[in-house]
């Protein structure tokens, strides 16, 4: 009697986990709830890239929370010259755009973390400064996520000689 109770116990439990019910489920799951709160992916990051490589500000910064932050590669401080808020961070790639017209991101790679609150998006920046300087540089940018927006992109150049 007591192996039959355990049996018929433990089958239930498994049903439940694995959703073998005939009732109807009016809960999400604990994997349901955290799939879909992890809505940052490599596509996401494909998504931003491929709005870099439009120049289109206004999707860009979809992308991104209103407390962000982006640090450039060069700058004043050893993190280089960081953007604070949308606003800033707006502005910055607005002089980004002016400063390198032509500015294309290719060759790209990117990874998400498992909890997909971090990335790394890997890439060959091309294009010909304002000023006449022609780029080819590799590059890589680090990218920071709360509720599936950008907090953080920290992004890092080759420096050719």
């Amino acid at each position: 009697m007591t192996k039959q109770f355990l049996i018929v116990s433990l089958f239930a439990l498994l049903s439940g986990v694995i959703g073998c019910t005939n009732q109807p489920n009016d809960k999400p799951s604990i994997v349901q709830t955290k799939s879909q709160e992890m809505n940052v992916s490599t596509d996401t990051l494909k998504q931003i890239l491929d709005a870099f490589n439009r120049h289109d500000l206004d999707a860009i910064m979809e992308f991104f929370s209103e407390d962000c932050s982006f640090d450039f590669p060069r700058g004043p401080e050893p993190w280089g010259k960081r953007f604070t808020g949308k606003a800033q961070v707006r502005k910055a790639l607005a002089g980004r755009f002016k400063g390198i017209p032509d500015v294309h991101y290719g060759d790209d790679r990117h990874w998400v973390s498992a909890d997909g609150n971090a990335g790394v998006s890997e890439w060959t920046l091309t294009g010909t400064t304002a000023a006449g300087l022609s780029l080819n540089v590799r590059g890589c940018d680090l990218w920071e996520f709360r509720d599936s927006k950008v907090i953080r992109k920290d992004s890092y150049w080759k420096i050719v000689e």
